[in-house]
């Protein structure tokens, strides 16, 4: 590897699509280009491709085909669930702090129509406080909303005992599931879920297309009105080139699944090892047993996360702070404030996610060039 080649580790933002998914959309566009709604032949087949990629899907998600609704993305995924169900009286909204913008500003914008967030405590290892749950105002709330997997630390919640508490009290629980789908194994119906959204850009997939899996008879209002596509959940002609370039993509995370788990928890684990033995004295934030496979969220202190940044950019090393989608912001990580983190700590926190493109020969790389650009920053 030469010293300019950038290594990527920002697959928390978005992953390269796979050239096969790449191959598959094109020629999509070329055999499948009709409108899926209309009645010729053309159309039909455009339909036929578009339901098998739903079936496809179905299968590796562990639901029904009439439970996934296509969407443009996680964030509108997660605009439809809470919105959708956001209706009748209002209440208290239950999430977790630190939850990406899709869901936080969604929340917040709801409290005009009379509704409150009220959050979940967590640990100081990003984990829910199960201790606490039966504390919480349960005859208050209305509308629960979790993240499964932390797109800033990587820490997966595991959110059964919420999940029984929200149906005991008759409570729809959505799961933002958007980071987790292709790197840790779903199955919707095993879940106490009634809503759960994800993004095909984030496993291998091409960006602008996602899904919303829907609990079969769960009523929704829609927030889109127009058309009779997705049973009226989700309006809009389909893009089934990229709905079947999505399918593909997670055909390709789940078939081989185990193989996939394993390269990027060597390669994480390689870079973590490295870092923890040159650039003392650093600290991990989040959980290391309940994590995603690929994400490190690792803090230097001394350093300011944002210098740090721009420095590594510098250094061809591509990777984000240790914020929710905090790309232009200098505010400290919702997320490491709830798990009260020292200032020391929240200000040099930097996310680093790796993807089964990487080696572990990158690994080895980015840990020199991280280290002498954090000696250079405290002058060592």
């Amino acid at each position: 590897m030469t010293d300019n080649a950038r290594i990527y580790l920002d697959h928390n933002s978005t992953t390269p699509p796979f050239p096969e998914v790449i191959d598959l959309v094109a020629e999509t566009y070329k055999t499948a280009y009709a409108n899926p709604g209309s009645r010729h032949a053309e159309g039909r087949q455009a339909r036929r491709v578009l339901e098998a990629a739903r079936e496809s899907m179905a299968e590796r998600l562990g639901c029904l085909p009439e439970e996934v609704i296509f969407t443009s993305g996680g964030t509108e995924s997660t605009n439809l669930a809470l919105r959708g169900l956001a209706y009748g009286k209002p209440g208290k909204i239950l999430m977790t702090p630190g939850d990406h913008p899709a869901s936080r500003k969604t929340c917040e914008d709801l409290r005009s129509y009379g509704w409150s967030i009220c959050e979940i405590p967590v640990k100081d290892n990003g984990l829910i406080d199960r201790e606490q749950l039966a504390d919480l105002p349960w005859e208050e709330i209305r509308l629960a909303c979790v993240l499964l997997a932390h797109n800033g630390t990587g820490v997966v919640q595991n959110f059964g005992k919420l999940g029984k508490l929200c149906v005991k009290h008759n409570i729809p629980l959505h799961v933002d599931a958007v980071q987790a789908v292709g790197r840790i194994p779903i199955n919707f119906q095993n879940m106490r879920v009634m809503t759960l959204s994800l993004a095909a850009h984030k496993f291998g997939g091409p960006r602008g297309i996602g899904a919303l899996l829907i609990r079969q008879g769960l009523k929704m209002q829609p927030v889109v009105t127009g058309g009779f596509q997705e049973q009226g959940k989700r309006p809009g002609t389909e893009p089934t080139a990229l709905i079947a370039g999505m399918a593909r993509a997670l055909e390709m995370c789940v078939d081989d699944f185990e193989a996939r788990v394993k390269t990027l928890s060597d390669l994480r684990d390689r870079l973590q090892t490295g870092l923890e033995a040159k650039c003392r004295p650093v600290e991990i934030n989040g959980s290391q047993e309940h994590r995603l496979p690929n994400t490190l969220n690792i803090s230097f202190p001394g350093v300011d996360g944002e210098a740090l940044l721009v420095a590594l950019d510098l250094a061809g090393i591509a990777c984000s702070l240790g914020s929710t989608c905090a790309s232009g912001s200098a505010e400290p990580a919702p997320i490491l404030l709830a798990m009260n983190k020292q200032e020391e700590i929240y200000s040099s926190a930097v996310r680093f996610s790796v993807g089964v493109q990487n080696t572990l020969a990158e690994m080895d790389d980015a840990v020199e060039r991280i280290t002498r650009v954090v000696s250079k920053m405290r002058n060592v």
